[in-house]
């Protein structure tokens, strides 16, 4: 694939500052047409949305093209797209919606797996409407999550599940057709979290099963936001919490106050620089796919190096990592060596690879680790062979004890 990683990285302002960014799982940087989305929305006459006014009709047209450009990254229904200030936001709001008709003898499922923001909202949600929580463990030796470790957890009396597409701390990506094939057996609804799976891979959310799909713009090159993806049919049967003069139209009924048109422009900025990675024609779900499927052989092609690289280092462990089906992520630690102080002498070699658990607490724990994790290393779009090199040369010149 003609995957020119030069010629993308020079969309890439923030990239002028000379670091290797190895934290995208966290936020990754923001190409220019991106900024210049955002910019331009901002200093456009601009109106609550409406049909009278040119600004009127100019919000308008951002949030169906918003819409519409996340309905082709995702093989969703433009009609089935809510927006909100965040995954873990929207993630309590259809908590507490969907909870409203759960009771004592319903029961959820969570995993260790996950981030705590597709944990801690449905395990809050099922304490306040008396319900059971069950938890699904992973191998931490290889950190995959089997479909059984799911599976055996679902009975007739599971209201829903909330999965990972792929963990944020190990990049491991369970089989999400086949636990959602176990959870729609039993009747039960599946929400998953897309946040760290999209910005590395092409996304199905019907093809996945999933019955809601979270993802964040701001992990795939976009602007600071959630959103979440869902079947119109579905969202048409919940009733969250509103205003009185509010809409009740799905996928308005769930997008509180007025939505950020400027952030929404970045999106679609950002999902029409996806869709532009290498040369295409034809629709924009097509020009993605192909944009993904050379992403995914650069990636996996750094993410190659980066392991060989660090095994052959002397005292580093790579954690939870599983041979296969996963996302360029890494975790590893340096015996004798805090992750913090290996983070801090990464970012003095002008290596950003940050350290911690990142928000997936009770995967650090079950790992081992605890609540201080260890260091993620993450390749995005614009990371080049050269970024890791300069990550293996700092890893190998940490002062050891």
């Amino acid at each position: 694939m003609n995957y020119d990683v030069r010629a993308i990285r020079k969309h890439f302002p923030a990239l002028a500052g000379g670091a290797a960014h190895f934290d995208g799982p966290g936020g990754s940087q923001v190409p220019d047409v991106v900024g210049e989305s955002v910019a331009g929305t901002l200093c456009a006459a601009i109106a609550n949305r409406g049909v009278v006014t040119a600004a009127e009709r100019r919000a308008a047209t951002v949030v169906a093209e918003a819409r519409h450009a996340v309905a082709d990254l995702l093989a969703a229904d433009p009609a089935g797209v809510v927006f909100g200030r965040s995954m873990t936001q929207l993630t309590y709001d259809f908590s507490r919606t969907l909870a409203k008709d759960w009771g004592p003898g319903d029961e959820v499922v969570v995993t260790r797996l996950d981030h705590d923001a597709n944990i801690r909202p449905w395990v809050q949600a099922a304490a306040a409407a008396g319900a059971t929580v069950r938890w699904a463990g992973f191998d931490p030796r290889t950190g995959v999550l089997a479909p059984s470790a799911v599976a055996e957890l679902v009975t007739s009396r599971t209201r829903l599940v909330a999965v990972t597409a792929a963990s944020n701390l190990l990049g491991t990506r369970p089989d999400i057709p086949a636990i959602a094939a176990a959870v729609h057996d039993a009747g039960a609804l599946l929400y998953v979290d897309g946040v760290h799976l999209t910005p590395h891979a092409a996304v199905d959310v019907t093809a996945l099963g999933a019955d809601f799909y979270a993802c964040s713009p701001y992990k795939f090159l976009g602007p600071h936001l959630g959103l979440v993806a869902a079947a119109p049919a579905l969202l048409e049967t919940l009733h969250p919490d509103k205003l009185l003069p509010a809409t009740d139209a799905v996928p308005e009924r769930f997008e509180l106050g007025t939505l950020p048109y400027e952030l929404l422009a970045g999106t679609t900025a950002a999902i029409d620089f996806l869709a532009g990675l290498v040369p295409g024609s034809g629709s924009r779900r097509s020009r993605l796919l192909g944009s993904f499927a050379a992403l995914e052989e650069h990636e996996n092609a750094l993410l190659q190096r980066l392991e060989s690289g660090l095994a052959a280092i002397p005292g580093v462990t790579r954690h939870g990592a599983p041979e296969r089906h996963r996302t360029p992520t890494v975790l590893f630690s340096v015996d004798g060596v805090a992750p913090q102080a290996v983070y801090e002498h990464l970012g003095a070699q002008g290596v950003n690879a940050p350290a911690g658990s990142f928000y997936a607490i009770e995967c650090s724990r079950h790992l081992g680790l605890g609540d201080p994790g260890a260091v993620r290393a993450g390749i995005a779009p614009y990371t080049t062979i050269a970024d890791v090199n300069r990550l293996l040369t700092a890893v190998h010149s940490l002062p050891r004890p």
